[in-house]
């Protein structure tokens, strides 16, 4: 298998087992406390960036609580919504940082798109990360300072970014009003 079909897979696994926790009523948080698995893992795991081991796995799903062999046979149904209200947008971010995801469940969808809003001093975090993908936006208002791998730019209402998210990158509201970005990204990564 190569390291390409092993990435996918990765971020299917960790699509799969957001889409259980999430059905389940529980944050990542929660599952942690009940599972004994760090926090940390499990948003690595739903973001495709590790892949557990069997018994690792097994806790998380305890956790839910969920066989494996249920979770691994469960197929969720892709949503067939096309339409959605304002209100009915999944809020994804928390803090200073709103991410209104278009979809509830992204199971076997490629893309994921977001209404981004940065209070004032919302930042994504000192540490950047990366993931398998690309992403792009448009800001609609406010400014942001995006910074990917060594280089970084701010925007303002109407500039747009566009780039490969395996590269490390960072957002962070400047200014003096809030900052609201519509973005993709595929594969859905978050």
């Amino acid at each position: 298998m190569n390291d390409t079909n092993s990435a996918h897979e990765d971020m299917e696994l960790g699509r799969r087992l957001r889409y259980v926790r999430e059905r389940a009523g529980l944050s990542q948080r929660l599952l942690a406390k009940k599972s004994g698995v760090p926090n940390s893992t499990i948003s690595l795991i739903e973001s495709g960036k590790t892949n557990p081991s069997v018994s690792a796995l097994r806790r998380v799903l305890d956790g839910i609580p969920i066989s494996m062999s249920e979770f691994f046979a469960f197929q969720p149904e892709p949503e067939k919504t096309s339409f959605y209200a304002a209100s009915e947008l999944t809020e994804i971010g928390k803090g200073k940082l709103s991410l209104k995801q278009v979809g509830a469940n992204l199971f076997g969808r490629s893309l994921m798109i977001l209404y981004e809003t940065y209070e004032i001093g919302a930042d994504t975090g000192r540490v950047m990360y990366g993931h398998e993908g690309e992403e792009g936006g448009i800001v609609l208002s406010g400014r942001v300072e995006i910074t990917v791998g060594s280089h970084r730019k701010i925007l303002g209402a109407g500039d747009a970014y566009y780039f490969d998210s395996r590269a490390p990158h960072r957002f962070r509201q400047v200014g003096a009003e809030t900052c609201v970005i519509v973005s993709a990204c595929t594969p859905p990564t978050f």
